[in-house]
């Protein structure tokens, strides 16, 4: 069951184009798994915002001096990550998790490749950790829109067997995207099995293309989950059943984490007419 508690910040640091921020939150990081997120509280006692944004975690310590210890990763968008922004150390702020369903690890050792788009590949991180400690290769792809919004290349070069560093505008790496560069990734190193988490329409391109070379591919998706826990259903997205049924499902409780051919990416943002529930289709 995941926990709600008041935590301290302990740093914030600005990574490239993104905010780190690192919480004290006892007892979170002891649950936590790769693919997991955290909900936070933004604005204050005082403010008008009650929504609650969600982040990815990106690394945890379950002991030292301070107790055990949440970092994620997030770029300001509007009014709820830049009041998180100046957040300052010792400052308070409340914290529901660890949320989700995390990324599913394979048995036995085989060859993988992560796919990250901007600060997505945050939690890809700590999945490569735990990969490499079964045994596995695993390969890193990273793709942003300029050099400033990569995250965590120099930890995937360290972790990774190989790297391959995408860029839209050509600041660094290859130009182009990284749905350009996977398929000649994927048969190079004989991958197995693909982890990917970014920007939908990045993630819509390697379910695709690892659908159409039969490789099982697990995608973190970044739909708004507002509350984190289910109950709003501003998160729901169209995903394929072992029925063969398509049922509107809440990223932030069956997911963030699905399989890439279950999702309807298509029809993402849209409730399908075959959809369970839907009028006229199945019940």
């Amino acid at each position: 069951m995941p926990l709600q508690v008041s935590g301290e910040v302990l740093s914030i640091k600005r990574v490239g184009a993104y905010q780190s921020l690192t919480v004290i939150a006892p007892g979170i990081p002891e649950l936590t798994r790769p693919g997991h997120f955290l909900a936070v509280q933004v604005g204050g006692p005082e403010s008008s915002m009650l929504l609650r944004r969600a982040f990815a975690i990106y690394a945890v310590k379950d002991r030292g001096v301070y107790g055990g210890t949440v970092e994620f990763v997030f770029a300001v968008h509007g009014k709820g990550t830049a009041w998180l922004s100046a957040r300052r150390p010792q400052d308070k702020l409340d914290v529901v998790g660890p949320l989700g369903k995390p990324f599913r690890l394979p048995k036995a050792a085989v060859n993988v490749a992560l796919v990250g788009g901007g600060y997505g590949s945050a939690p890809l991180l700590p999945l490569a950790t735990a990969l490499r400690e079964r045994g596995c290769r695993v390969d890193v792809v990273l793709g942003a829109g300029s050099a400033d919004r990569l995250f965590g290349r120099l930890e995937a070069k360290r972790i990774g067997s190989s790297i391959v560093v995408t860029t839209d505008d050509g600041s660094t790496g290859q130009r182009g995207r990284v749905s350009d560069v996977l398929p000649a990734v994927l048969e190079k190193n004989a991958t197995d099995v693909v982890y990917a988490c970014g920007p939908m329409a990045m993630l819509k391109a390697v379910a695709e293309q690892c659908a159409e070379r039969g490789i099982p591919c697990q995608v973190a998706v970044e739909e708004s989950m507002a509350c984190g826990i289910g109950v709003c259903m501003t998160c729901v997205l169209p995903v394929v059943g072992s029925d063969g049924l398509t049922r509107m499902v809440r990223s932030c409780v069956e997911g963030p984490v699905f399989l890439g051919d279950r999702v309807r990416w298509d029809e993402v943002g849209t409730v399908p007419a075959d959809a369970v529930g839907a009028p006229g289709g199945p019940r």
